[in-house]
């Protein structure tokens, strides 16, 4: 497996990319990081962080990561997918605070022909674990087509 950037294993720019690193990935999942700083997406000044319900953005961006890191590493393109639902959402914090250094990490449950898809995911801190869900992901086997109503 290949070593690659967040910005080139997803399909948006900054200031969209909540993200920082991908430190792995292959055929089962991956694992990125996430450092919440001040000038980060979804930072609350008042609050002195990012509310813990944004993790559900940084795990469908893993999951993206995922997917293109997998793609690239088979010679195709980056694409796009769409975080459908989330289910058996749980958080033990309600807010990861300034400073705070997240591990996320995918696993994918089912990958099914029709472009559904499922992941376990989970946000820690060092060992502590703060959030999990189960991610529901579609990526159509030609987005373009699929936004312009086609497939």
């Amino acid at each position: 497996m290949h070593k690659y950037s967040v910005e080139q294993v997803l399909p948006h720019d900054h200031p969209m990319i909540f993200i920082d690193e991908l430190i792995e990935h292959d055929d089962n999942g991956a694992t990125c990081t996430v450092t919440i700083k001040p000038d980060g997406p979804m930072y609350d000044e008042q609050l002195q962080g990012v509310p813990s319900y944004v993790g559900i953005e940084y795990m469908a961006q893993t999951i993206a990561a995922y997917a293109n890191a997998n793609k690239l590493d088979e010679g195709e393109e980056v694409s796009i997918g769409f975080l459908v639902s989330s289910r058996k959402f749980t958080t033990e914090t309600r807010l990861f605070p300034l400073g705070q250094t997240l591990t996320v990490s995918v696993e994918k449950v089912l990958i099914g022909e029709n472009g559904l898809s499922v992941f376990d995911c989970i946000i820690k801190e060092q060992q502590q674990t703060l959030v999990k869900a189960k991610i529901n992901i579609f990526q159509p086997n030609d987005p373009e087509a699929f936004l312009a109503g086609e497939e």
